[in-house]
């Protein structure tokens, strides 16, 4: 291994932990610790061993969504999935005791591959990049298709309702974590109060697919050999999780102040557009939609990642992290309720 893996960096003062603690539970010499800083959510860290590499998740400091940053539950999820899902990473084990490190943690194998983040970081032709993109949705379909009893996930969900459900609670979890410098999203919220349909179908959804939560094969970086980061998975309708990819799902024809928050490369010549990744995904799928019946999946999406920016953006507004990379948040939510509304328009 290299002296860098992409992403992985010096620890943050503030994210910092009692590294012999965590390696006589672990029962391994850890040598060195990094890093990654593309997450915004839970905390994780490179664990160099004189062995595997590890991968340790902890949750932030500070205020956290009440079902959010179950560590036990993404582990579980993990362990679950393996037989039936071969694009997990192994898991090694799960800390529940909170005396180590002053949290919940777990800690798994590092799948070694390329990540692609806000650059892909590749030098891939056009078609190679189509093809990619093309095997991550493909990745995203078979993800649909397991079948929950299979992996012992049955019950992971609550049941119908789940449009409901994710209606209502980004609603309250936004009013809570709202700021005076961010829209009030009152327009949005209405309509999506107003339009949500009932569920489609239920099966298990990852809810952060994105490029960045990919790892492709070193040797054919076209191939997705791992999906990573399964905080919010659970069995929900498989348009809700189409609804959150495309709400990251940055193009290069978009205006150029909505393009400077892209954080994947799905602007590179051969990615499909927004709405090729729709219809891709409903032929791969089997649903058949209206784009006015998509449009409600769509603003759904952008409003959930708005709210997800906003809890983030609360904690560092609070003072409760100091991360400079939460700083222009608040004006990314400007962003995105503009996008909702012209959503809105175009269907109304």
């Amino acid at each position: 291994m290299g002296a860098e893996i992409g992403g992985a960096r010096e620890v943050r003062e503030e994210d910092a932990f009692e590294v012999d603690a965590v390696a006589k539970w672990l029962g391994r010499d850890i040598r060195e610790v990094r890093q990654f800083s593309g997450g915004a959510s839970n905390l994780t860290y490179l664990l160099k061993t004189d062995g595997t590499d590890l991968i340790l998740r902890r949750p932030p400091a500070g205020t956290k969504a009440k079902s959010a940053h179950d560590m036990g539950r993404e582990y579980r999820i993990q362990s679950a999935l393996a037989p039936v899902f071969p694009y997990v990473a192994p898991m090694i084990a799960f800390c529940e005791d909170e005396s180590v490190i002053g949290s919940e943690f777990y800690v798994m194998e590092r799948v070694a591959g390329h990540i692609p983040r806000k650059e892909l970081g590749l030098d891939l032709t056009p078609e190679q990049v189509r093809a990619l993109c093309i095997n991550v949705l493909d990745l995203l379909v078979d993800l649909h298709a397991v079948v929950p009893d299979a992996a012992g996930l049955t019950t992971l969900g609550k049941g119908e309702g789940y449009v409901a459900r994710q209606v209502g609670g980004w609603i309250g979890r936004f009013g809570k974590a709202k700021t005076w410098n961010v829209p009030s999203y009152k327009k949005v919220m209405k309509w999506l109060d107003e339009h949500q349909p009932a569920d489609r179908a239920t099966c298990l959804i990852h809810n952060d697919f994105r490029f960045d939560n990919v790892v492709l094969d070193a040797d054919d970086p076209t191939k997705p050999i791992a999906l990573l980061d399964w905080e919010m998975a659970t069995l929900g309708d498989p348009l809700m999780d189409l609804g959150a990819v495309i709400s990251y799902w940055v193009q290069a024809d978009d205006p150029k102040f909505y393009r400077q928050f892209r954080r994947q490369p799905t602007h590179l010549p051969g990615m499909l557009t927004r709405k090729e990744v729709v219809d891709y995904y409903l032929a791969k799928s089997g649903f058949e939609l209206t784009d006015e019946e998509w449009a409600f999946y769509e603003v759904f999406g952008i409003f959930r990642l708005a709210v997800i920016l906003q809890q983030i953006y609360y904690r560092y507004h609070h003072k409760q992290t100091s991360n400079p990379a939460f700083k222009n948040f608040w004006f990314a939510s400007h962003v995105l309720h503009r996008r909702c509304l012209s959503i809105i328009k175009q269907v109304s």
